[in-house]
């Protein structure tokens, strides 16, 4: 896909100057419909076209998440591969973005706020003090593209675990931990994870869905690849009402 294609593709998305914006993504059907129109996918034109609309003061932040540590596998900072898409592997191996350092929930950062993102040494994977923290209290948005609210918006176990949910618990998890400068250690890191008795299942739609009727999210079809572009504060709001008044309904059911 050309820079130009590009360019026109985020012309129609409110993305601007000194924007904070977290991206979560699965560019197959970008790819396919780029080949349709006789062009080839870039991921690092892609990339650099979000960064010339953020600007200088701007921060990107792409999820590389990966959940071996919590079977005890051990993380290298340099290696552990990110499972959450082919643009967040692009953006791991590129010079201008660093990653933060939580071994389940790490980002690739680029831009303003990267310096203070990598030395973040949170140990909840959602709290206060996590870069789920820093969305909400930065005023960030989130560019979802060529997938649905289920199987992209983490943002929504910051929120359970800020607003305890109780549906959920605090769980440790313990593994080998080799940071940047190649040095291993044991290291303990926790997760907001589901109760299992009765067992809990994640389902995040519906609360997409609300977001959308309360104007948090714009959902927009360009070349037939649907983008969400949420505002986090506000959905965060929302998020917390669903949590406090209505028991967290349109984010889980329980199986009995």
């Amino acid at each position: 896909m050309s820079y130009k294609s590009l360019n026109e593709i985020f012309f129609k998305i409110e993305i601007g100057a000194g924007d904070i914006l977290l991206i979560g993504s699965d560019v197959t059907l970008l790819a396919l419909e780029s080949l349709r129109n006789g062009e080839k996918f870039n991921a690092e034109n892609f990339i650099d076209c979000i960064i010339e609309k953020v600007g200088d003061n701007g921060t990107i932040m792409f999820p590389t998440y990966n959940w071996d540590f919590c079977k005890g596998v051990g993380f290298d900072y340099n290696k552990t591969p990110s499972k959450t898409g082919a643009l967040t592997t692009v953006a791991l191996k590129r010079k201008d973005f660093k990653r933060t350092k939580h071994p389940i929930y790490s980002f690739a950062v680029w831009g303003k706020d990267q310096r203070y993102l990598c030395n973040l040494e949170n140990v909840s994977s959602f709290g206060s003090d996590s870069p789920f923290g820093y969305l909400h209290k930065q005023n960030a948005k989130m560019l979802i593209i060529g997938l649905d609210y289920q199987r992209s918006f983490t943002f929504v176990h910051h929120v359970e675990e800020m607003e305890k949910a109780p549906y959920r618990y605090h769980k440790n998890f313990t593994a080998p931990y080799i940071n940047e400068d190649g040095i291993e250690d044991v290291r303990t890191y926790s997760m907001y994870v589901r109760n299992l008795k009765p067992e809990v299942f994640t389902q995040i739609n519906p609360i997409g869905n609300e977001l959308e009727r309360q104007g948090a999210s714009h959902h927009f079809i360009i070349n037939t690849v649907d983008f969400y572009l949420i505002d986090l504060p506000k959905a965060y709001r929302i998020i917390k009402d669903d949590i406090v008044y209505n028991g967290g309904k349109r984010l889980h059911i329980v199986t009995e």
